[in-house]
């Protein structure tokens, strides 16, 4: 566009010079109906000596030209072009005599680099045959236009701002395609690892039911009260553990919508925090591991859901226990501290820790951290996801920090509740 748009300008200048040039070898003609000359009824001068005919340049002045370009350089478009110009005659040496010349002329026609200059010839057709000459004087018109380039850019400066703005929309659409292609490919992923883990969360207790039962039915078995609680008793453990899982699924689907109701009344982070350890001891016995409280808050009053809190609460310690590394018992340390306006629960393992790129996720929907080769670790992606959502029903808010292979620190803050 900016080439095109050079062209055109040059080659309007190069007509206006020219229609100049016409112009002034016309007007020059003193037999030329409505010349100047004709009009004045006289001729100014002669040429270099009395025995030439006189010049084209010495027939007019200086702003007389600079007239006859400007309403030119309007009628051809290009108005507002600056523009010098000269007018030279031909020396015995082929060299250029200039006679006549704008103010700046000589200071822009040397500059070629940035500056366009167009020569036309001027032969005055009243000299043929004046003073004996046949061939009459040969004369040169020389218009330099300053800075064709700036000229050419600011005459596109709004189809150049268009195409500016045209070209930002056109990356900003396809920013835009890109990162909903890639979310709905997230969406996609998600979805598909949601329904495998379902899947296996119902088809493992579904298969444990149907063994209970296929065992119930057994002749000695049915003989057996104590091996029907037994296996009665697994039947309904396993269908608890569905129920959690469906309560689970519906929880998260309800704070998506906002259907939750909070039962918030005054509660000691403390009392809630032994309470859930306490829930917790026959597991890590097994394992080997161990929680440590340490219970620094001097106030720990706060205005929560109960049931929530305690969900909250063992969301956190169960990841704990789960993400613990192979062959190394679970450390968890249970950290209370006051703010003046919170009260701070930090909960510190020794797991296999998070990759930074993990740790923005974390509290992602559905989002689990890949643990390599490890199947024993069960789940939807949904406990740290439900946290936030409570946390932040509550008015608090949770951060996790994380180093590979070293554990992780989760810090869950609430506002205290003052009397």
């Amino acid at each position: 566009m900016v080439l095109l748009r050079e062209e055109q300008i040059k080659h309007r200048v190069g007509e206006t010079a020219m229609q100049v040039a016409d112009q002034l070898v016309e007007y020059a003609n003193p037999y030329t109906p409505g010349s100047s000359l004709k009009k004045r009824g006289l001729i100014e001068g002669f040429g270099l000596d009395f025995f030439t005919p006189p010049t084209v340049a010495s027939r007019y002045t200086t702003a007389e030209i600079q007239k006859r370009f400007l309403r030119t350089f309007q009628l051809n478009d290009l108005k507002g072009v600056s523009f010098e110009f000269g007018i030279a005659t031909l020396g015995p040496l082929g060299n250029n005599i200039f006679e006549k010349t704008s103010p700046r002329f000589f200071k822009v026609y040397e500059d070629t680099a940035h500056n366009y200059s167009v020569v036309r010839g001027l032969r005055d057709p009243s000299s043929a045959g004046f003073m004996g000459e046949a061939i009459g004087v040969n004369e040169l018109l020389i218009v330099v236009v300053p800075g064709i380039k700036d000229i050419v850019v600011r005459s596109l400066r709004w189809n150049i701002a268009a195409s500016i703005l045209f070209t930002l929309a056109i990356l900003a659409a396809f920013y835009f395609t890109i990162r909903t292609m890639i979310q709905q490919k997230k969406i996609g992923e998600m979805k598909t690892d949601f329904i495998n883990n379902m899947t296996h969360e119902f088809k493992t207790p579904l298969a444990t039911i149907s063994l209970a039962v296929d065992s119930m039915r057994n002749e000695k078995v049915i003989q057996d009260q104590e091996k029907m609680r037994y296996f009665s008793s697994i039947i309904k453990e396993e269908n608890l553990r569905m129920n959690r899982q469906v309560e689970t699924i519906l929880k998260a689907s309800q704070f998506d919508k906002g259907e939750v109701q909070l039962n918030l009344k005054p509660i000691a982070v403390h009392a809630a925090l032994e309470k859930v350890v306490d829930n917790f001891k026959l597991q890590l016995e097994h394992t080997g591991g161990h929680i440590n409280l340490f219970l620094r808050a001097n106030i720990d009053s706060v205005e929560a859901d109960e049931v929530h809190l305690s969900n909250l609460l063992t969301n956190l310690i169960d990841n704990a226990i789960k993400y613990a590394r192979e062959q190394v018992p679970p450390q968890i340390q249970l950290e209370t501290s006051c703010t003046d306006h919170s009260i701070q629960v930090r909960v510190v393992d020794n797991g296999i820790g998070m990759s930074r790129d993990t740790v923005k996720r974390i509290f992602e929907k559905f989002y689990r951290a890949h643990t390599g080769n490890r199947h024993n670790v069960k789940g939807f992606g949904l406990g740290l996801s439900y946290v936030k959502s409570v946390t932040e029903a509550m008015g608090g808010k949770i951060t996790a920090e994380s180093t590979l292979g070293k554990g992780s620190v989760f810090t869950l803050e609430l506002p205290l509740l003052r009397g």
